[in-house]
């Protein structure tokens, strides 16, 4: 299983970074994700999750989106879901979404992530 990078390139503006280490399982999304083609872009992330998980070594999963439009959130959500369903069959799973101090808008995305989930973020204040 190989590593998983996504560099932010000149001119494109809203795509996040992804940083997917197989090695480590230190994974990290950031950035803003105002995406118009959400779909293409997270596709290949949900499935290197998918590989990850069978490895069954521990993940570290660091969200620090400032913006997810709706499109993105869906396919955040499906991550999401993917990290809950490897902690329910005994992985071991770390999320931690880092919100700046003030911005009470993401904090409640976040929290609403949680409850649709039922996976725990931890919610790191910067």
């Amino acid at each position: 299983m190989e590593n998983l990078e996504i560099k932010e390139k000149n001119g494109i503006q809203f795509k996040p970074e992804v940083s997917l280490n197989a090695n480590t399982g230190l994974c990290e999304i950031s950035g803003e994700s105002y995406l118009e083609e959400a779909t293409q872009f997270y596709k290949p992330i949900a499935g290197w999750v998918i590989e990850f998980i069978k490895t069954k070594k521990p993940i570290k999963f660091d969200f620090k989106l400032s913006y997810v439009n709706t499109s993105s959130s869906k396919h955040i959500l499906y991550i999401l879901r993917l990290l809950k369903e490897y902690q329910d069959n005994e992985g071991e799973v770390e999320a931690n979404w880092y919100v700046e101090s003030g911005d009470t808008d993401t904090e409640e995305d976040v929290e609403d992530y949680m409850i649709i989930t039922g996976l725990k973020i931890n919610i790191v204040k910067i």
